[in-house]
C-alpha cells in the first residue's frame, strides 16, 4: 500500500485549498480515499502506483502543495476514515511530508519506507534518520523512485500557464485517441493556434519527457513497495 500525506504550503496566508483538492484527487484514483487530516492536509491510502504518481504530480503541479508518499504495510481491515489508519506506511507518510517540506526549494516530495514491526516503536524523525543510515534495500528502492518523481516533479514545476493549456489539450485529445499520432494537429484545431505554435510548447515543456518517465516512476514505485513488504 501506499499512503500519501499532502499539506498546503504556505497555509497560513492563504485560502483553504484543502476541498479542491480533494475533489481534483477522487477523479484520479479508482480506490484510493482521501480526507482532510487536521489543519490545511489531506491524507489517503492508494493501491496503484501509477494512481500514485498521477496524484503526486498534480499535488506539485500548482506549486502549493509539499506531497509525502510511506510505502509499506497498513493495517487491515482499513477503516473507513484515513484518519483511523494505522501501521507502517501511514508513519513513513508522516516523515515523508516532513522531509518534503526541507526539500520546499527544490521539488517538494518525499518518498519513505515504512519500517518493520520489530523496529516500530521508534520515532518517526529517528525511522527516517535510521533507513538513511543504514542503507536498507527499502529504504534505497524508495530513494530511487523519489529521485525520478523530482526529476519529473520540475518539468511539471516549471511549465507556463500556456504550455500547461497546450499540454491539457494533448492529453485530452491523447485520451480521446487511444494514441499520439496526429495529437498536435488536433490540439491546434481546438486550441486555435497552428501546429508549429504546439510544437514549440511541447518541447519547452518537456511534455514527451514527462510521458516516457512516468512509467519508470511507477515501476520504482512498485519495486519499492515490494522491496519494503520483503524486509517486514
Amino acid at each position: 500500500m501506499y499512503v500519501m500525506t499532502i499539506d498546503q504550503r504556505g497555509s497560513t496566508g492563504d485560502v483553504d485549498r484543502v476541498p479542491g483538492l480533494l475533489k481534483e484527487v477522487s477523479a484520479l484514483s479508482t480506490a484510493g480515499r482521501f480526507e482532510r487530516s487536521v489543519g490545511d492536509e489531506v491524507q489517503g491510502v492508494v493501491e496503484r502506483a501509477d494512481e500514485v504518481v498521477e496524484i503526486a504530480l498534480h499535488a506539485l503541479r500548482s506549486g502549493r502543495w509539499y506531497v509525502g508518499i510511506g510505502v509499506g504495510e497498513v493495517d487491515l481491515p482499513l477503516p473507513a476514515s484515513p484518519r483511523e489508519g494505522s501501521g507502517p506506511a501511514f508513519v513513513a507518510a508522516r516523515a515523508a511530508v516532513d522531509r518534503a517540506k526541507g526539500a520546499a526549494a527544490h521539488v517538494p516530495l518525499a518518498v519513505v519506507a515504512g519500517r518493520g514491526r520489530r523496529r516500530a516503536s521508534a520515532s518517526v524523525g529517528a525511522a527516517a534518520a535510521a533507513d538513511g543510515a543504514n542503507g536498507s534495500r527499502g529504504a534505497k528502492a524508495c530513494a530511487n523512485a523519489e529521485a525520478v518523481l523530482r526529476l519529473i516533479g520540475r518539468l511539471v514545476q516549471d511549465r507556463t500557464a500556456a504550455q500547461w493549456k497546450v499540454v491539457d489539450v494533448l492529453r485530452s485529445v491523447r485520451h480521446d485517441t487511444h494514441g499520439t499520432h496526429g495529437t498536435q494537429k488536433v490540439a491546434a484545431q481546438q486550441l486555435g493556434i497552428t501546429e508549429q505554435s504546439v510544437s514549440r510548447a511541447v518541447l519547452r515543456s518537456g511534455w514527451q519527457e514527462e510521458w516516457a518517465a512516468r512509467p519508470a516512476a511507477e515501476m520504482l514505485l512498485a519495486l519499492a513497495h515490494d522491496t519494503v513488504e520483503g524486509e517486514k
